[in-house]
């Protein structure tokens, strides 16, 4: 069998590569992680000709091949090492029509690397509106390769893709003649004899980037060394000056290739969108406000738009549940069924409107290129509080999910820097809190609108918490850089897309691969821990279960139907396996507000944060004592009476205190894994272990505290 040919997306972030990715492959996409690099990858299958599928891999963006952090080095170490299981058949080169100059940079080294390469003229729309005619025919006359023009965005041009790479993956043709600036020919002549004969450019690539390519052992890289004092080769010197040179030949390209309509006829710059709504988004102070009015209106909207299809899903949970328990026999498989299994599949599929609401808000963001914005406009914040532009990234990317948050910090140059940035994003509120926080704060926060009936009070509550997490992570951000005593200076270099409409279908593609990880990845666990906390809930040790019936009935002789089986499931839970788990927990609880209950859900949570609301669920379908057998889990909660005080256990001090545990709080096993596999080192995900959970104790005691 032929094997399928592998196609490498290449160009500069911002360039359009990944709406190219998504216009070829469709749904035909898979993530994984590249061989040895825990970086996710994503690879597509397109459809070339009829039965002549390729594999796309979309490869991170980058500006040269000359790397200045982790990512960059993932693709030199594979577009410079022809073994390497992702090295590619050919590539493309997906290059900004509107800033040729500088893609053609990129472009002109991976073509020197003798890769079989296509460029791929993207946005040539804008290009035209910015004033730009570019004579595609006469380019690829030039730089000698296939040229096609394409908008990724709304699918055009794919056809005359095809045919190029159709074209030179028949015709094989990638490097260029000779070097931009030449070298000694004995020096690459010792390279190739020693480390093997190829392409001339990848040969001087390896013996300028050979101590952040893998593919050499430490024997290898002492040779490249040797050969460099050798002949006097410094790899910064020839690095500069190549570029200039290779910025020289590409003016020249581009002067007789394209027209600039403004400059032949001396007319006025064109004046386009991008550059007036960037007048008011990028403002010093506009810019803040806008951001901030963005944040709360898709707060109130999570809130409150979602807020039907949730009680809908809450209430067919629950009246499922009484119906199976009304048709099946009382048995422990019945229990084991609506109180462990749909009790928890329950918890799960409740969250899917909020969810899908919080990744239709971010991916319109990102599409419509208002990211960006953002992340350029909170660089000068961070600053002040010590950390890195290229922090912003993260801390964003936070509010969805730490994980791949924490993993796009190998972007920042610094390492201290770095790792500041990976023991503070989790401190952004993530995806997986957004259940904890929907509970609780409908249980202490009244439902009542404000301001006209404008906003919604439960909305604000929400969005303050948003941003407490963010505030908290720039305090401890700083924190740390004074204990490091990182004084390095740092840069962030980003180029701003121009605003474009959203692109409903990779808006609708975004939000169902968010809910499907939610539901088959974090459900599976929440699911899985559910049926293991029935069984615990469900038996005890010894004769305990069959002891707090007998007693109930002893001591209640009045008490019939729903309430004494509800005091019965009450007693049993406290006497089961969990309920000693949970009475054994409660003294280190206790000065916090929390019971037994609340402790045996804190310690399921530490598998991932949002099983806090499986297991309450399960607790208290198990154990609540409310006359309502339709009751949801809100309504149970707010039924639970403190045996201390007599009044509601979940209170304004209670409801704060674990909201405030749960902003701060390390509760998740993906994230330290994460942590671990970023750094190297278990220290650090212990010390994030630590000092989050060292915060979110003595806040959620002061909050209790405060307002018991």
């Amino acid at each position: 069998m032929a094997k399928t040919p592998k196609i490498a997306l290449i160009g500069n972030p911002n360039a359009g590569k990944s709406s190219l990715f998504n216009s070829l492959t469709g749904l035909n996409q898979k993530t994984g992680n590249f061989p040895g690099v825990t970086m996710e990858k994503l690879t597509g299958i397109w459809e070339l000709e009829p039965k002549r599928p390729v594999e796309i891999l979309d490869l991170p963006g980058i500006y040269s091949i000359y790397p200045k952090s982790i990512d960059e080095e993932l693709v030199i170490n594979i577009l410079g090492d022809p073994t390497h299981p992702d090295f590619p058949d050919m590539a493309i080169v997906v290059a900004d029509a509107s800033n040729l100059k500088r893609n053609l940079l990129l472009f002109s080294q991976v073509r020197d690397l003798g890769i079989p390469t296509v460029l791929a003229l993207n946005m040539i729309d804008v290009a035209e509106n910015e004033g730009y005619v570019i004579n595609s025919i006469k380019l690829a006359r030039e730089l000698n390769v296939e040229v096609a023009e394409v908008n990724a965005k709304r699918g055009i041009g794919l056809n005359g893709l095809k045919l190029a790479v159709v074209k030179s993956l028949a015709n094989r043709y990638a490097s260029n003649d000779a070097l931009p600036l030449p070298v000694a020919e004995e020096l690459i002549q010792e390279v190739q004899a020693k480390f093997g004969d190829g392409e001339t450019y990848r040969s001087l690539l390896w013996l300028m980037e050979h101590d952040r390519m893998k593919m050499f052992s430490k024997q290898q890289r002492e040779s490249f060394d040797t050969i460099q004092n050798k002949h006097h080769f410094s790899s910064k010197k020839y690095q500069s000056e190549e570029t200039v040179k290779r910025y020289e030949q590409i003016t020249e390209v581009v002067d007789r290739c394209v027209i600039n309509l403004n400059r032949q006829w001396d007319a006025a710059p064109v004046r386009t969108w991008t550059d007036r709504l960037d007048k008011f988004f990028l403002h010093p102070v506009g810019g803040y406000v806008f951001f901030l009015a963005i944040l709360f209106v898709m707060f109130q909207a999570i809130f409150t738009w979602a807020t039907y299809p949730m009680d809908a899903i809450d209430g067919g949970v629950a009246a499922l549940n009484d119906w199976l328990k009304g048709v099946l026999p009382d048995s422990a498989l019945t229990a084991l069924l609506t109180d462990g299994l749909i009790a928890g599949i329950g918890g799960v599929l409740i969250f899917i409107p909020q969810i899908a609401f919080l990744f239709l808000f971010i991916s319109l963001l990102e599409e419509t290129g208002y990211m960006s914005r953002v992340m350029f406009i909170m660089d000068k914040l961070m600053r002040r509080f010590g950390l890195n532009g290229k922090s912003v990234v993260p801390l964003i990317s936070g509010v969805a999910c730490a994980v791949p948050a924490i993993m796009s910090t190998r972007s920042i140059g610094s390492w201290k820097d770095r790792l500041i940035t990976i023991l503070v994003t989790p401190l952004m509120s993530c995806s997986a809190r957004l259940p904890i926080y929907t509970v609780l704060i409908a249980l202490v926060v009244p439902e009542k609108n404000t301001l006209f009936g404008l906003f919604n009070l439960q909305g604000l509550a929400l969005f303050g918490l948003y941003l407490l997490g963010f505030f908290m992570a720039l305090v401890s951000a700083w924190v740390m850089k004074v204990i490091l005593k990182a004084k390095e200076k740092s840069y962030f270099i980003m180029e701003l897309p121009t605003y474009k409409g959203p692109r409903f279908k990779h808006v609708a593609m975004t939000i169902f691969n968010s809910v499907n990880a939610f539901v088959f990845e974090a459900g599976k666990i929440i699911v899985a821990i559910s049926i293991v906390l029935w069984v615990l809930a469900s038996y005890g040790p010894g004769d305990k279960i069959a002891e707090a019936e007998a007693r109930v009935r002893q001591e209640n002789p009045t008490l019939q139907g729903v309430k004494l089986q509800n005091k019965i499931s009450a007693e049993k839970l406290e006497n089961s396996y969990a309920g000693h788990f949970g009475h054994f927990v409660e003294p280190v609880i206790r000065p916090l507000g929390y019971d037994w209950k609340i402790g045996i859900a804190l310690i399921t949570s530490f598998a991932a944060r949002e099983v806090f609301v499986g297991t309450m669920s399960t607790i208290y379908s198990m154990g609540g004592e409310v006359d309502d057998e339709n009751a949801t889990i809100k309504n149970r909660m707010r039924a639970e009476i403190n045996p201390a005080t007599g009044k509601p256990m979940y209170d304004a001090a209670l409801g704060f205190s674990l909201l405030i545990f749960y902003a701060f709080a390390m509760q998740c096993m993906s994230t330290l894994a994460t942590t671990y596999r970023e750094t190297k080192s278990w220290k650090y995900p212990l010390i994030q272990f630590g000092y989050m959970t060292a915060l979110a104790y003595l806040s959620a005691f002061a909050v209790y505290q405060l307002l018991s």
